[in-house]
C-alpha cells in the first residue's frame, strides 16, 4: 500500500495504539466506568494543552466569528455523543469488536451521499460499505459473549460518528480550521460533561471507586489525557499534509495494528464466525481505502 509521510504516519499509529490501549485499561481492567468524569477529564486536559499551545504560539487558532462558532455547536453535541457512547461501549466490548462496529459509520456517510446528495457512487465503494455493514450486523449474532448494553452503546457511537461526518460535509463556513473546531469541541464537552456528572450519578459514585487513590489509576488517567491530545494533534497534522486517500490508509493501518495486538493484552473470546466478521470488516475498509486513493 502506498503511504506517504512515514514519520508522521507512524507517530499517528503509535499514539492511536497507545491511546486506545490506555483507555481500554482504565475502562475495562480498572473498571472506571464513569464516562462523564473520564471523558470530561480527557477533554479538559486536551482543551488546556491546546489553549496553552495556542498562547505560546505553537499552534494557530482563530475564533473571531461568533456566528461560525455557534453554527459549529451541533457538531460539538455529536462529538460529546461520540466520546460518551464510545467510552461506554469500549468498557464492555473488546477493541477489535468495537472498531468493527465503529467502521460501519461509513454506511451513514455513504448512504447520505448516494440517496440525499444524489452523488455518483462507484460499485466498488458500495461493495466496501456493504462489507462493513454485514460485518457489523453479523458480529453480535456470532459473539459468544454478547453484551447487549455494549452493542447498544456501540450503535449510538456509530450513529454519532456518521452524523458528525455528514455535518462536517454539509457545514459551509471555511474559516474555522480543524484545530478551531477541536478547540470548540473541547470547551463544549468540558462544560456539558461537568454539568452532567452530578445528574448522571458519576460524581459521587466515583468516590467509591476502589482504585481512586492508587498510583496506577492516576498515571493511567494522566496518560489518557496526554495521549488523546497528541493523537488529536497528529491526526490534524496528518490530514493537512496528506491526501484523503493517504490519511485513510494510515488510519486503516493504525486500526489493524491496534486490533491485532489487543488480544495479547486484553481478554477476548472469539470463534471462527467472530473472526470472519472481523476479517470481513477489514476487507471492507481496505476496499474503502483503495476507492479513496484512486478516486473511484
Amino acid at each position: 500500500m502506498y503511504l506517504k509521510r512515514p514519520v508522521g504516519g507512524l507517530a499517528f499509529c503509535l499514539f492511536y495504539l497507545a491511546s486506545c490501549f490506555t483507555n481500554k485499561y482504565v475502562l475495562s481492567v480498572l473498571q472506571f466506568t464513569y464516562p462523564t468524569l473520564f471523558q470530561g477529564w480527557q477533554t479538559l486536559v486536551g482543551g488546556l494543552l491546546l489553549h496553552v499551545s495556542w498562547k505560546l504560539g505553537w499552534v494557530e487558532i482563530n475564533l473571531c466569528s461568533r456566528s461560525e462558532i455557534l453554527s459549529w455547536l451541533p457538531a460539538s453535541v455529536l462529538f460529546v455523543g461520540i466520546i460518551y457512547a464510545g467510552s461506554r461501549a469500549l468498557s464492555r466490548l473488546p477493541i477489535p469488536v468495537f472498531l468493527t462496529v465503529h467502521n460501519a459509520a461509513e454506511v451513514i456517510t455513504c448512504g447520505f451521499q448516494k440517496f440525499v446528495q444524489k452523488e455518483q457512487t462507484s460499485h466498488l465503494k458500495v461493495c466496501s460499505v456493504l462489507f462493513l455493514l454485514v460485518a457489523a450486523v453479523c458480529l453480535p449474532l456470532c459473539d459468544t459473549e454478547f453484551d447487549p448494553n455494549g452493542y447498544l452503546w456501540a450503535l449510538i457511537h456509530l450513529i454519532c460518528v456518521g452524523a458528525y461526518k455528514v455535518f462536517h460535509k454539509l457545514w459551509k463556513p471555511s474559516s474555522l480550521s480543524d484545530l478551531d473546531q477541536q478547540y470548540i469541541n473541547y470547551v463544549f464537552s468540558v462544560v456539558l460533561l461537568a454539568s452532567a456528572s452530578h445528574p448522571a450519578g458519576d460524581l459521587f459514585s466515583a468516590l467509591d471507586f476502589p482504585f481512586l487513590y492508587f498510583y496506577r489509576f492516576h498515571s493511567s488517567c494522566c496518560a489518557s489525557g496526554l495521549l488523546g491530545f497528541f493523537l488529536m494533534l497528529h491526526t490534524v497534522k496528518l490530514k493537512s499534509s496528506t491526501t484523503s486517500g493517504q490519511y485513510a490508509a494510515w488510519s486503516f493501518l493504525a486500526k489493524i495494528i491496534t486490533a491485532s495486538l489487543s488480544p495479547f493484552f486484553f481478554v477476548m473470546t472469539a470463534n471462527v464466525l467472530t473472526i470472519s466478521c472481523l476479517v470481513t470488516s477489514g476487507v471492507g475498509e481496505a476496499l474503502l481505502v483503495y476507492t479513496e486513493r484512486t478516486g473511484t
